[in-house]
């Protein structure tokens, strides 16, 4: 068997550059809120990140509507650490939304896909 019939046999894809980490998913969030009603996210995020030219660099908050409510900048790789939590606290949300768009971004690929969260008050 040829090492491409492996490669198609296990579903992988082979890319060369900086196709290879794909796109940034948050895989699980835990939300908490406050006493002055803002709202801390702990967003775990999965990427490949392969060092400083291609890894998630931030992930976001995002009402039903698309307007961004907040969001953790990551300032660096986290290429041995993954999935990774970060935390961001101060996202004020209006009492009337009842879930969240929670997204990651890395800086190749811009935004993966939506996790929606259902915010419990």
């Amino acid at each position: 068997m040829t090492f491409r019939a492996i490669v198609v046999a296990l579903g992988l894809v082979v890319t060369s550059g900086n196709g290879i980490a794909g796109q940034a998913d948050v895989v699980a969030v835990e939300a908490s809120q406050s006493v002055d009603k803002s709202w801390r996210f702990s967003v775990t995020v999965r990427h490949d990140d392969a060092g400083w030219d291609h890894y998630a660099d931030k992930w976001s908050v995002f009402a039903p509507d698309g307007s961004i409510l907040g969001e953790r900048v990551l300032v660096h790789p986290h290429d041995n650490e993954q999935p990774f939590r970060r935390s961001q606290s101060g996202i004020v949300i209006d009492d009337k939304i009842d879930s969240v768009v929670v997204k990651a971004h890395d800086n190749v690929h811009g935004w993966g896909d939506d996790f929606t969260y259902r915010l419990e008050k």
